[in-house]
């Protein structure tokens, strides 16, 4: 999409901010006129603009209404309300193709120690096996956000979920480590091409309020999807008394996900904002109005050191749990797999909560405090940080208090997920391949771990 025209956001004239919040005006019946209507007109202002400087509110009239120039056109939010059951269908496999995304990246922390067995490595090695997707991730990502914005993105999403099956099955039939690394990095190029261009299609789709909930839904399936991963993992490995099988189940699934992915609707770019006609600028020019925007780079620099400690967490979590836990006299021969299935069972429960919990509190505050979604974040945080802490440090004492302390920093950290891109999606006219932006994050944060592991491991 294109970012050109596209000013830093600045808060609404007293008119428009009056329409937009019905308590800021001195009678309900001003609120919403006509004469504001002309007033938010006059000054300018591009669709995403707000009272608030980084969100939309919940106004229904704003969902309602779209300025255009000095005219008024009905929102396109009306026109998606007539599509019904395809848009909730789109929605669903957005959100179901999420939910296996991320339970495939997980699969192999939940048997870490039965690949590091069988290839014979060590925990830097391990944390390679990640930190090679990540790369790929990172690599591929901004490529396909070129495609995506000007090729049938339903149909790249169908190529790269279609990949990342492929390669993950291919994948588990490696007897060489370096095979193995290089079909984990192969699987990064196929999910980049859904993680990119899969929050475009929502951006599309739906505006404002209902635009929050239904980034809450897809960043819901990421804790939920990591916590299946575990499970499934740990578990498929059990059952079949070998952990390649593990690697298997998420493909089959990926084969119905493509056949849904083909079903979807793909709106037209900018179709909720009534700016479908836009055209793309270049990619230096786009890379130059983003470096110029302090809510986005801020919002970049924040969630890329959550994305460290998210994925390292999730990466090394159960190993750390698990090596505190057989501390304890009668826990000698404590299975990793079962510190994991308890583990991804936290992660589920804690992204039940805290996903859905950020999007909640974000709505609920716009209306009262100015620029909240980034004071909730921070306020998570900041409970976030002892709680990881504590909750690595206290197992080899106590189980219970460890798995406590670890869900509630779940539970903080997943606040941020869907109002971090809320923001983006306020302060920026979205672009496909904003998505790779905090994966850096990810990839040092699990190899970085490795590597203090091992380090203490030596002292």
């Amino acid at each position: 999409m294109s970012l050109k025209n596209h000013p830093a956001y600045q808060p609404l004239p007293t008119a428009a901010a009056a329409m937009d919040n019905p308590a800021m005006s001195n009678s309900s019946s001003s609120s919403g006129s006509n004469d504001d209507v002309a007033a938010l007109a006059q000054s300018g202002l591009p669709a995403t603009y707000s009272s608030q400087q980084l969100v939309s509110s919940d106004s229904d009239l704003m969902e309602r209404r779209h300025l255009r120039g000095n005219s008024i056109v009905d929102e396109p939010g009306s026109r998606l309300a007539r599509m019904g059951h395809l848009q909730w269908f789109t929605v669903a496999t957005l959100c179901f193709v999420n939910l296996i995304n991320y339970m495939d990246r997980f699969t192999i922390a939940g048997v870490l120690t039965e690949v590091k067995e069988d290839f014979h490595i060590d925990n830097d090695n391990a944390g390679l096996l990640q930190t090679a997707f990540v790369i790929s991730y990172m690599i591929f990502a901004p490529l396909f956000g070129y495609l995506g914005d000007r090729y049938s993105r339903r149909w790249l999403m169908a190529v790269g979920v279609a990949l990342w099956s492929t390669t993950t099955l291919l994948g588990s039939y490696m007897h060489t480590f370096g095979w193995f690394i290089t079909f984990r990095a192969l699987v990064g190029i196929g999910e980049a091409s859904y993680s990119t261009i899969a929050p475009t299609i929502i951006s599309d789709l739906f505006v404002n309020s209902m635009r929050s909930k239904m980034l809450a839904m897809f960043y819901f399936a990421i804790p939920v999807g990591s916590g299946l991963g575990y499970i499934v993992g740990s578990k498929t490995a059990q059952l079949a008394n070998n952990w390649r099988w593990a690697l298997r189940v998420t493909p089959i699934l990926g084969v119905i996900a493509v056949m849904l992915i083909l079903l979807i609707k793909d709106p037209k770019r900018g179709e909720s904002e009534g700016q479908s006609g836009m055209e793309p600028t270049s990619f230096c020019i786009d890379i130059k109005e983003l470096l110029k925007n302090r809510s986005f780079m801020l919002s970049t620099a924040g969630f890329t050191c959550v994305a460290f400690v998210a994925g390292a967490l999730a990466w090394w979590g159960p190993t750390y749990i698990h090596l505190g836990l057989k501390m304890q006299p009668g826990n000698e021969n404590l299975q990793l797999d079962d510190v994991s299935y308890k583990f991804g069972l936290i992660a589920m429960a804690a992204g039940l909560i805290g996903v859905p919990l950020g999007s909640v509190l974000a709505q609920y505050y716009r209306s009262r405090i100015e620029n909240c979604d980034p004071y909730i974040c921070a306020i998570g945080l900041f409970i976030s940080a002892p709680m990881v802490f504590v909750g690595l440090i206290i197992p080899r004492i106590s189980g219970t208090l460890c798995f406590v302390f670890v869900f509630v920093a779940q539970v903080a950290l997943n606040l941020c997920w869907s109002i971090v891109a809320d923001i983006l999606l306020r302060c920026i006219q979205i672009w496909p391949n904003y998505h790779d932006r905090w994966r850096c994050g990810r990839a040092a944060g699990r190899n970085s771990v490795a590597s203090i592991n091992e380090t203490l491991a030596d002292l």
